[in-house]
């Protein structure tokens, strides 16, 4: 049982390079709190061959960076992320936008040596990085590929899920429709996510200090630009009630959410219709 949750009311090594500044826009000047769904951006407004390469550039510090941001916490929150799949050995599983490969390795570990798990990632040097560190899990592979234009059939796997990764695709609906196409009927799509932590004053306290504290923490490691993109994507992003709608309307089902770490990370789970 995942407990808590919240059931919707239904309505080759890559050369470093300079990166371009990453443009975000405060949603009506609301912030990243904001209240109407009128004010949220439907996708990220950077286009993906910036995002791609600014995640190729920071691969080789991207696992050491989450640990100290989060306090060693992430590795749990992956944890509850698998629970949620509802998985079993010899299940079958797509991690998108899956990094240097964590979420996808617990994945692996829960379906076992007869199970399936495929990691997806736009950017080439994190697909590089998992498939070196976890090439003896024989159920485990990774494909550079576009999370909204996934190589796979209908109903292909028995769950879908992503981390960390909504946030960079361009459209959060369609990254949602596309999961939903791939698993089977009765599984689950499930998405772990950064979030802003409510009341409103502890949410925007909680942004002004990440916003501040990342920049800062990756330029210890020389990337501080990246670590501004970061932060600043959080500016019209979703809040967890207004992300579980966009589930819904992709075509998702028992749609719940809960938050993790005083709300500042959600995970949401939708059923794909029988």
């Amino acid at each position: 049982m995942i407990g808590r949750f919240r059931r919707l009311v239904p309505p080759g090594p890559i050369r470093r390079r300079s990166l371009p500044r990453l443009p975000f826009a405060r949603a009506s000047g609301a912030g990243p709190s904001a209240g109407d769904p009128s004010e949220v951006r439907p996708g990220n407004l950077v286009p993906e061959s910036h995002v791609a390469a600014m995640f190729d550039d920071i691969a080789p510090v991207y696992d050491r960076l989450n640990t100290i941001m989060t306090l060693g916490l992430d590795g749990r929150w992956r944890r509850a992320a698998v629970t949620a799949t509802a998985v079993a050995s010899g299940s079958s599983v797509v991690d998108l936008a899956c990094g240097t490969g964590k979420l996808a390795a617990a994945l692996a570990e829960q379906v076992g040596p007869f199970g399936r798990v495929v990691g997806v990632d736009l950017a080439p040097a994190m697909v590089e990085l998992a498939r070196a560190r976890y090439r003896d899990l024989v159920q485990l592979e990774f494909l550079v590929g576009n999370a909204l234009h996934l190589p796979f059939a209908d109903g292909e796997f028995d769950a879908a899920t992503i981390a960390f990764g909504l946030r960079n695709l361009a459209d959060f609906e369609a990254g949602f429709r596309e999961m939903a196409r791939v698993v089977r009927p009765g599984g689950w799509v499930v998405c772990l996510e950064l979030s802003v932590p409510r009341p409103r004053w502890w949410g925007r306290t909680y942004h002004l200090l990440f916003r501040r504290l990342a920049p800062v923490v990756g330029g210890l490691f020389g990337r501080r630009g990246a670590y501004e993109y970061l932060p600043a994507s959080l500016e019209g992003f979703p809040r967890p009630e207004h992300l579980a709608l966009t589930m819904r309307r992709a075509g998702l089902v028992d749609v719940s959410y809960r938050r993790l770490a005083l709300g500042a990370v959600a995970l949401h789970r939708g059923r794909v219709p029988a």
